[in-house]
């Protein structure tokens, strides 16, 4: 048993000067068949039954110690290559060897609702989200949209089969959410997809994108509802577009107007995106009408207010020079490229 320890540490000894490839020949060396380890179990025959089980931990206890600094040589030796390796090495990061794919960004659509929205922030508004499964009470009677009302037939409705509920049609559902929830002064905007039955075409989609601002407080006029809408556009097109106001009629705003810029596509000298007029319809807007107030219990004496909603899509491709609206849902990367 004595031999047992001055072997296993010569074994040590020739692993602490080992190269990698000498490792194995010293394991073979001690721990192989015709080891020398091994071969002292040959020994066990001769030993009492005690002594045979004294020596027999002895022998494993020495093959476990050997085998972990075995091991233990191998993950040492194979670090330090591994950071020479890395040292030495340098890793070409030429356009040659880069991700054959070209980076995502954002689609026109959101990039334009951002660059909307964030002009509207900048003038004191906040963002809000609308529910696009709305209620025929949100969408159209607080609305002051009533049943049977011929407003209704400019809006082709998807009604949910089986229930009362509906697709809505404009975002304008919103700003009731938003006044039954929330006391004046309001001042926001709401950004949203919103649908309509009808055949799709350079100017037309049955699933587009709007967005709602509402304003409500004492003393709000049409004139701040002017001068905040004419800094938006201003903002948007640049302070050269022109633009004008016109009246129109929305069955939940009174007084209520358009708002038109010179057409961005033709200059204004007449073109099929404009309809040879030359003006270019951008939003409609409005203060907003009593009956409205009354729908969420405002005091419509003490409180006035605006309201406005203009078609995302319409605003890409004015700001884009893009003259038919499906190009924008098409998905061609070579049209999605160039923005």
């Amino acid at each position: 048993m004595s031999k047992i320890e001055p072997i296993l540490d010569e074994a040590l000894l020739k692993l602490q000067n080992a190269g990698l490839n000498d490792i194995e020949t010293i394991r073979i060396e001690y721990l192989g068949k015709k080891g020398k380890i091994t071969e002292m179990l040959k020994n066990l025959s001769e030993l009492s039954i005690e002594e045979k089980k004294q020596f027999g931990a002895e022998i494993n206890t020495a093959k476990t110690k050997l085998n972990e600094a075995v091991e233990n040589k191998k993950k040492e030796i194979t670090a330090r290559l591994l950071e020479e390796k890395m040292k030495n090495e340098k890793i070409d990061i030429s356009p040659a060897f880069a991700f054959p794919f070209s980076k995502g960004h954002k689609h026109i659509i959101t990039k334009t609702i951002r660059e909307m929205t964030d002009i509207f922030v900048s003038l004191g508004f906040d963002v809000a989200e609308g529910k696009e499964i709305e209620t025929d009470w949100y969408n159209f009677e607080a609305l002051n949209i009533p049943k049977d009302h011929p407003a209704r037939d400019t809006q082709d409705t998807f009604y949910l089969e089986g229930s009362q509920n509906l697709l809505r049609t404009h975002t304008s559902p919103a700003q009731i959410h938003i006044m039954e929830q929330t006391k004046p002064p309001i001042r926001v905007v709401v950004p949203g997809r919103v649908y309509r039955n009808e055949a799709t075409d350079a100017t037309h989609s049955a699933t587009f994108h709007q967005i709602e601002g509402l304003v409500v407080g004492e003393d709000i006029t049409f004139a701040e509802l002017k001068g905040t809408l004419s800094l938006f556009i201003h903002r948007l097109f640049g302070q050269e577009i022109d633009l004008r106001f016109r009246p129109s009629h929305f069955q939940f705003t009174e007084p209520s107007a358009e708002v038109d810029i010179k057409c961005v596509i033709c200059g204004g000298k007449g073109c099929r995106v404009c309809k040879q007029s030359g003006w270019l319809e951008v939003l409609g807007c409005g203060m907003v009408h009593p009956n409205v107030f009354k729908s969420v219990n405002y005091d419509s004496e003490k409180y006035t207010g605006y309201a406005f909603g203009m078609g995302v899509e319409r605003f890409a491709m004015f700001k884009n020079g893009i003259d038919d609206m499906r190009v924008l849902y098409e998905n061609d990367i070579r049209v999605l490229k160039q923005f």
